[in-house]
């Protein structure tokens, strides 16, 4: 691994392999085409980067780069993976995702077969219900209003040396006196509710529903359901998010965990996520947990 190299260092070795020509077809000799990691690499030190400033640019780790400009995607973790860092890769160094993720699926099978994805439960779209007359502040305030009023009369009725007398010789209250509403509790007020509330209150107890932002920068996210379909693949931009919903569980491939600010079932998870750091995430209906 090479750390602060110059793009001087990492220029490629010049293909020295004879042209052969093609004996089939009894065409003439022609430059073969770069492998994925050789365009990468070519790309990246003509635009005078090194591995460290696209580490730094897409958070994609030194040793994953490394390996892939080698032509070696294993430490990806899967071709869906190896794709995801290609594509941000690409976009890095200036060239066409498209012609290097074609290259890349025809040298490993093709692309998987695109599946529908479920259906996504935006929460961000969530708006609080509108609401009617608050009586419960009426109600509040009622209550005051009939207790001022009462201690105004007992405070009144108390200069009355009588009631003074009746009151030292330990005589009972009346009985209109001990069904004053001053007997009740005061109720507290509720207080507002957080617009954020009303879309938790919303999420469907059946289903497992995450929240993904890129609150602190740019991230790749990588999201199947429980069959294992693909729900999304792609490079999410800081301050965008994406909502996914499944009936058991959602799987997360976070590119940039530190990044990332995650909301299961209307609840903020707490993770200490470490920036640069890939976190592979099973959510599950119930309470947020890994599963």
């Amino acid at each position: 691994m090479s750390i602060g190299n110059s793009p001087e260092d990492e220029r490629p070795i010049a293909d020295v392999s004879p042209d052969v020509p093609d004996e089939a077809s009894g065409d003439a000799p022609r430059e073969s085409r770069p492998s994925v990691g050789r365009a990468l690499q070519q790309a990246r030190i003509a635009a005078g980067l090194t591995v460290d400033d696209i580490t730094t640019a897409t958070r994609v780790r030194i040793a994953i780069v490394h390996a892939i400009e080698a032509d070696d995607f294993a430490p990806c973790g899967g071709d869906v993976y190896a794709r995801g860092h290609i594509r941000t890769l690409a976009k890095a160094v200036g060239l066409d995702p498209a012609d290097l993720l074609a290259q890349f699926d025809g040298e490993h099978g093709g692309r998987p077969a695109p599946t529908p994805a479920a259906p996504l439960f935006e929460a961000e779209r969530i708006r609080p219900e509108r609401r009617g007359p608050n009586w419960t502040a009426a109600m509040v305030a009622a209550i005051v209003a009939v207790i001022g009023f009462v201690g105004f009369t007992f405070v009144k009725g108390g200069d009355d040396g009588g009631n003074e007398a009746s009151v030292a010789e330990g005589s009972q209250p009346t009985a209109g006196e001990s069904a004053s509403p001053s007997a009740e509790p005061k109720k507290p007020a509720n207080p507002e509710p957080d617009p954020t509330d009303s879309a938790i209150a919303a999420a469907p107890r059946d289903k497992v529903t995450v929240k993904v932002t890129a609150a602190d920068g740019r991230s790749w996210i990588s999201a199947q359901d429980h069959n294992g379909r693909l729900l999304f693949d792609d490079i999410l931009e800081r301050g965008d998010s994406k909502t996914f919903q499944d009936d058991e569980k959602v799987k997360l491939v976070l590119g940039d965990a530190g990044a990332i600010e995650l909301y299961v079932n209307g609840k903020r998870i707490e993770d200490d996520f470490q920036p640069g750091a890939v976190e592979r995430l099973t959510y599950t209906k119930g309470d947020p947990q890994v599963g």
